[in-house]
């Protein structure tokens, strides 16, 4: 069978969902479960998302797969039973996206990986069964309440930076490949504290956590569904939000609200912003947090060469853009698709936090 997608422009879709005035829901899943022939399955979800005009971006694997995707606001429970009509996908918990304004995606994109998380496991002997414990928002904040708790952010460091939990540790990095290793030496001499692990829906964490329990660890959490089913239950039930900032997201929005802080900074002035974007010279594409006014002076761009870049001939662009592509050697990030570098000040910031400092 030929392999199903869009043949539609990039640029045509997106301009029929920003004329789209039926109301779309953003939402994310994943689940970890064995999956014999993952491109036949793949091409059976594309065949059924499809036909409920289903947009967004999902990854199929042997491990699993791992879905962001928005769907018409009317048939979210059409969406609903369908997947729970696929073996192996029944009861799967949907991840409502916090701050959304429906236009997240505007294509189906439905690839087959080696893995749904590129982590960089070879160890045969390692076993997704054997995971940390889930523990829900109300569990989540009681156990922090402990000074004993260690509270481990499992994302990047862009992401860190414009929000996190309270006295959580950031392990510095570009990907979840290089966390893995970094977090179990980063927290050797933690083997037997509580430790919960948190990432944006899930499913980073979870397989950290299960990571870690093969290293030698003992007492082990995750946050079930991430920050974002956190943000959601705390809403519903009242309870202490004790996430500060934006949570970035890897769809066209970037970021959603869960709390009113601003908690980064500018990378070209300084003052307080958390709003990411992607250098709007094509040959660069850097992903940097930028306030409005540097926007403004630099138009979209992050420096004042990339902003002159703009204003020069298209077949002149194109020669630098080919050169810039050449010299990076097209180094994706794994986390991120169309994220291909960013600004990084992590590593200066690889430490354990001090509980007791006293609070700005």
């Amino acid at each position: 069978m030929a392999l199903l997608h869009n043949r539609v422009s990039q640029k045509e879709l997106k301009q029929r969902l920003m004329q789209e005035t039926e109301p779309r829901t953003t939402l994310s899943f994943y689940r970890y479960v064995p999956i014999g022939d993952p491109r036949t399955f793949r091409d059976e979800l594309y065949q059924g998302l499809n036909k409920l005009a289903v947009f967004g971006r999902i990854y199929v694997a042997a491990e699993g797969i791992n879905a962001q995707i928005s769907v018409p606001t009317p048939a979210f429970s059409a969406l609903q039973s369908w997947l729970d009509a696929v073996p192996g996908l029944e009861g799967l918990r949907l991840n409502i996206a916090v701050d959304d304004d429906g236009k997240s995606f505007w294509v189906l994109k439905i690839k087959v990986r080696e893995k749904i998380v590129a982590d960089g496991i070879d160890d045969p002997a390692f076993n997704m069964a054997r995971k940390g414990q889930y523990v829900d928002a109300a569990a989540f904040n009681r156990l922090t309440e402990d000074p004993g708790t260690v509270v481990v952010d499992m994302r990047n460091h862009y992401e860190y930076e414009v929000g996190h939990f309270e006295n959580a540790i950031e392990v510095p990095s570009d990907t979840f490949r290089e966390q893995l290793p970094l977090s179990v030496n980063l927290l050797k001499d933690k083997k037997d504290s509580p430790i919960i692990m948190y990432c944006t829906g899930g499913i980073r964490c979870e397989k950290a956590s299960a990571w870690l329990l093969h290293q030698g660890f003992t007492n082990v959490y995750h946050l079930e569904g991430g920050i974002i089913h956190y943000a959601n239950t705390v809403k519903e039930k009242g309870l202490e939000n004790k996430f500060r900032g934006k949570n970035f997201v890897f769809d066209d929005r970037m970021g959603e609200r869960i709390s009113g802080e601003i908690i980064a900074h500018c990378h070209q002035c300084g003052r307080p912003a958390d709003t990411h974007t992607n250098c709007r010279n094509d040959g660069c594409h850097l992903l940097f947090i930028q306030c409005a006014d540097c926007a403004a002076r630099y138009e979209g761009c992050c420096s004042a060469d990339c902003r002159d870049t703009l204003h020069l001939p298209e077949d002149e662009r194109r020669e630098r853009r080919q050169a810039a592509a050449r010299a990076a050697g097209e180094t994706a990030s794994e986390d991120g698709e169309g994220l291909p570098h960013v600004f990084n000040k992590s590593r200066s910031r690889l430490r354990l936090p001090d509980r007791h400092a006293e609070k700005d």
